[in-house]
């Protein structure tokens, strides 16, 4: 498996944390919004997320297929190019409904890595 792997899937664990430090304390999308730090911010350690992931090997992927991968580096792309027109509901959605799922998925993934 890449050397690669690791300092990828470390990046991807940081930025998760970030994102959820970040958005504590919001309650909705409109709040979230309405905080343009935690909004830039969010939105930025998503870009990071989905850059790592498109540096992760296919082996470590097809390892882990209950991991969206593609679904994460497609979303990364919607706001690296829409960035001003970001969609703080979907944003919000992704936050309150998958971030730390993926957190966990990572955590996992980290432990198997480092053996």
């Amino acid at each position: 498996m890449s050397e690669k792997n690791l300092p990828n899937i470390l990046a991807i664990q940081d930025s998760c944390n970030k994102i959820i430090d970040f958005t504590t304390g919001i309650h909705n999308a409109e709040e979230f919004y309405q905080d343009q730090k935690a909004f830039d911010a969010v939105l930025m350690n998503f870009i990071v997320i989905g850059e790592s992931v498109s540096k992760l090997s296919s082996d470590l992927k097809n390892q882990f297929p209950d991991v969206e991968w593609n679904k994460i580096k497609s979303f990364r792309n919607i706001v690296a190019h829409n960035y001003f027109g970001g969609d703080a509901d979907e944003v919000w959605q992704i936050i309150s409904s998958d971030i730390v799922s993926l957190q966990i998925s990572i955590e996992e993934i980290i432990v198997l890595l480092e053996k």
